[in-house]
C-alpha cells in the first residue's frame, strides 16, 4: 500500500515535520506491509515558510530586526530560486511567539519588523517575495511594516504618527516621497489560511484581535484605527482595500500591503501545494493521511488539510484526516472531502495535557489505522 502522509503544524504542539514523523513511525509499528512518504505542509501559517525553503532547497539568511515591541532581536529570511525569491515568515519578526503573555498589546505591537526583513530582501536583489502571514502579534493594517520600507503617517500637523496602531487615529495623510523604490518593482505574494476583509464584525480587529490580547474596548479601538487608515488610502489612491478577500489576514496587513505594492493575496494552501509540486507527489498513492489539530467546518474556509484532502479526492484517493478536536457528530460537507475523520485524542482531555502528548496519541493512533487496513482493508465503514 502506498501512502502519503502530508499533515499540517498542530497548533501550539508539533511542527508539520514531527507531525508527519509520528504518523510514520505509527504506521510502520503496525502490521500493515506499505510505503510512505512524508510531505509535511503549509498553509501560511507557523512553519510554512520553512518548509517552503527546504523543498526547494534554499538558504537561511540571518538578520536582525525589531520585534512587535520594537526591541532588536536575530532573525531570519530564506533564499529560492537560485536567489531570486524570499521566503518570509512573518512570525519570525512579529510574531505572538516572540512575546510573553503580559506582553500582548495590539493597540501598540508594530509589524515593522518583517518590513525590515523586506528591505534585508531587496538588498539581496530578489524580484519576488513570498510572505507567510500566520502567528502574527499585530492589528497594524501593515502600518509598521510599511514605515520600514519609507512610507511616513503623518497628522495633521505633517508630524509623523507614533504608537501605531492607536494612532492611527490621528493620520492625515501618507507621505509616500521616502518610499524605498525596490519595493515597488518586486512582486509580492501573501499566503493567506483566512478569508476575512480589513473591517466589520468579520474583520481583522473584531476576530483575531482578542486572539492578540486585545480587550472589547481595544477592538473598538483598532477597528476605529483600521477604518481611519482605509479611508485614507481610498482618498489617496482610490483603493478600497476592505473589499479585498483576505485582506483581514495578519492583523490586516494583508490589505494595508496590497493598497501600496504590487501584492497579491492567496489562498496559503493552494499556493504551496503548486508551489512544492504536491500533485506530483499524490500520483501512484492508494491513501492520503492529512491532519492539524483540529478539524471542523472552519477546515473548508481554505485551511491545509482541505487542500490536500480536495487534491486527493479529485484523484479518487481516500484520505484520512486525523486532529486533536474534530466535530461530535459528522458533517455531510466534511464527509465530501474526509473519508475518515479521527481524534487523536482517546478521551476527554484537558487542552494543556492533550497537547503535550500530541506525539504520543499520533503514533498510536496510526498504529492502529494501520492494524485495523491490515486486518479488514481500507474501507471508512470500518473507522465508523
Amino acid at each position: 500500500m502506498q501512502i502519503l502522509v502530508a499533515p499540517n503544524a498542530f497548533k501550539n504542539s508539533l511542527a508539520a515535520e514531527d507531525v508527519a514523523e509520528a504518523i510514520r513511525e505509527g504506521l510502520q509499528e503496525s502490521n500493515l506491509q506499505c510505503t510512505i512518504n512524508c510531505f509535511p505542509i503549509g498553509d501560511g501559517g507557523d512553519g510554512t515558510a520553512g518548509l517552503i525553503v527546504k523543498y526547494y532547497s534554499g538558504y537561511s539568511i540571518p538578520a536582525v530586526v525589531h520585534d512587535p515591541l520594537m526591541r532588536k532581536i536575530p532573525s531570519s529570511f530564506g533564499l529560492i530560486e537560485g536567489g531570486k525569491t524570499a521566503v518570509i515568515e512573518m512570525a519570525n519578526a512579529s510574531g505572538l511567539r516572540l512575546l510573553q503573555p503580559n506582553e500582548l498589546d495590539p493597540l501598540h505591537t508594530s509589524s515593522f519588523g518583517t518590513g525590515e526583513l523586506i528591505s534585508y530582501a531587496l538588498d539581496r536583489g530578489v524580484d519576488k517575495i513570498i510572505i507567510c502571514v500566520g502567528g502574527s502579534a499585530t492589528v497594524d493594517g501593515a502600518a509598521g511594516l510599511l514605515q520600514a520600507l519609507g512610507f511616513r503617517f503623518l497628522d495633521k500637523n505633517k508630524k509623523e504618527l507614533t504608537g501605531i496602531p492607536e494612532t492611527l487615529l490621528d493620520l492625515e495623510t501618507i507621505d509616500l516621497s521616502l518610499v524605498d523604490e525596490r519595493a515597488k518593482q518586486c512582486k509580492i505574494f501573501v499566503l493567506c489560511d483566512v478569508k476575512n476583509v480589513l473591517l466589520g464584525k468579520e474583520g481583522a480587529a473584531a476576530v483575531f484581535g482578542p486572539q492578540k490580547g486585545a480587550s472589547a474596548g481595544d477592538v473598538k479601538k483598532l477597528e476605529a484605527s483600521l477604518t481611519r487608515l482605509s479611508d485614507i488610502i481610498f482618498k489617496q489612491t482610490g483603493k478600497n482595500i476592505n473589499s479585498l478577500e483576505s485582506g483581514g489576514a495578519a492583523g490586516g496587513m494583508a490589505a494595508g500591503l496590497a493598497a501600496f505594492l504590487d501584492v497579491k493575496l492567496v489562498n496559503g494552501i493552494d499556493y504551496f501545494l503548486s508551489l512544492t509540486k504536491f500533485d506530483e507527489a499524490l500520483k501512484s498513492k492508494d491513501l492520503v493521511i492529512t491532519g492539524e489539530g483540529s478539524i471542523d467546518i472552519q477546515t473548508l474556509q481554505g485551511k491545509g488539510p482541505f487542500g490536500v484532502a480536495k487534491r486527493a479526492t479529485e484523484r479518487g484517493i481516500p484520505v484520512i484526516g486525523l486532529a486533536g478536536k474534530i466535530p461530535p457528530d459528522r458533517i455531510e460537507s466534511l464527509d465530501k472531502y474526509f473519508d475518515v475523520l479521527l481524534s487523536i485524542d482517546s478521551e476527554e482531555t484537558e487542552l494543556a495535557k492533550a497537547l503535550s502528548h500530541t506525539k504520543e496519541n499520533l503514533k498510536r493512533t496510526s498504529k492502529e489505522i494501520g492494524d485495523l487496513i491490515a486486518e479488514r482493508g481500507f474501507n471508512k465503514n470500518n473507522f465508523l
